[in-house]
């Protein structure tokens, strides 16, 4: 067992200053075995300290870790981790809030990807949630390159849940492999394919048509292409996705629909989006981007290009280097093009 003199210290308000400082914390400790100790935790949110999903993806990393925990209770600005291995099996995590599932799943995958055993995750909460990798997003475009990775994931949303009722299901199996394979994403090839949904779960049907109008005119997406989705989740809820399926990656632009928001205004925000990845010709969006900096630090190699790195990347960089001690180069290449190699 690591003694308090090998713990890594942890400034929760660096950088952005979020959850998700603590999320790539735990998995990485997971990860390397490597004790921690983390501080003036989400220090820059207007509610600091441990909020209830934060305290699930503490609480999931401890059951998977068999971890010795210090700190774990709502409201709780700093918190120790001592990991024990880890342990693959079949787990399931309600969150209890409409909190979201992939921000639960960020914190355990990594660890479960190269594990001893396969395993199957159940998660309870919000599966589409503003400022959160939604399902869509973790299915189509995320597990597919973990899955070039080496390991083999597939992902199942069982029912959706959105703000404030919460409510979703997601399933995800894990067939871990023995390392990470090198990932290299330098070019995004020709476009293959583009798909819109608009989900409506009891709400009009014309919330999603006129996302999927706004899409359409917007982006020059003929009918066909555009599908609205009524679901049935145990609250209202609305999201429009536009997945852009390429030679060597797809990419998934969601909006979540939000109470006072209307439906143009959410539809215009993917359509923001999509005409900045699609301008910079680069395979790696802003929140791909993200999400990938820890499985490349974890295969010790490889590299991406993407849109200019946000604040969450670059704060999310420093957390890997701490804990890896691996240098992860950020280069600009050209107008909002970067190459962030390992």
């Amino acid at each position: 067992m690591m003694e308090k003199d090998d713990m890594l210290n942890i400034d929760g308000a660096m950088g952005e200053g979020g959850g998700q400082i603590l999320r790539s914390a735990l998995a990485l400790s997971l990860c390397l075995g490597q004790p921690f100790h983390i501080s003036n935790i989400r220090a820059t949110r207007r509610r600091p300290g441990l909020m209830p999903q934060h305290l699930v993806a503490v609480k999931a990393a401890a059951v998977i870790g068999e971890a010795e925990v210090q700190g774990a209770t709502q409201g709780s600005r700093e918190l120790e981790f001592i990991p024990h291995g880890t342990k693959p099996g079949d787990y399931h995590f309600d969150i209890g809030t409409a909190g979201s599932t992939t921000l639960v799943l960020q914190t355990i995958l990594p660890a479960l990807l190269t594990a001893a055993a396969p395993s199957r995750i159940s998660l309870q909460g919000g599966t589409h949630n503003p400022l959160a990798p939604p399902f869509d997003f973790f299915e189509r475009a995320f597990v597919p390159l973990i899955n070039r990775m080496g390991p083999r994931l597939q992902a199942h949303l069982k029912r959706p849940g959105f703000y404030p009722v919460g409510g979703g299901v997601v399933e995800v199996s894990i067939e871990p492999a023995p390392t990470l394979q090198t990932l290299t994403l330098l070019q995004r090839g020709p476009i293959l394919s583009q798909h819109a949904w608009a989900m409506v779960s009891r709400l009009p049907a014309h919330i999603a048509q006129r996302e999927l109008k706004v899409l359409g005119d917007q982006l020059g997406l003929p009918s066909k292409t555009l599908e609205v989705r009524q679901v049935e989740a145990k609250g209202p809820g609305n999201a429009v996705t536009l997945m852009i399926e390429s030679e060597h990656v797809t990419e998934v632009f969601v909006g979540i629909g939000e109470r006072g928001v209307t439906a143009e205004t959410v539809a215009e925000g993917v359509v923001t989006a999509v005409r900045r990845y699609l301008a910079a010709e680069v395979p790696v969006g802003e929140y791909l981007a993200d999400q990938l900096l820890l499985p490349l630090a974890l295969a010790g190699s490889g590299s991406f290009v993407t849109l200019r790195p946000s604040r969450h990347t670059t704060t999310n960089i420093k957390v890997v280097e701490l804990f890896t001690g691996i240098r992860l180069a950020c280069d600009e290449l050209g107008h909002d093009r970067w190459r962030i190699s390992c």
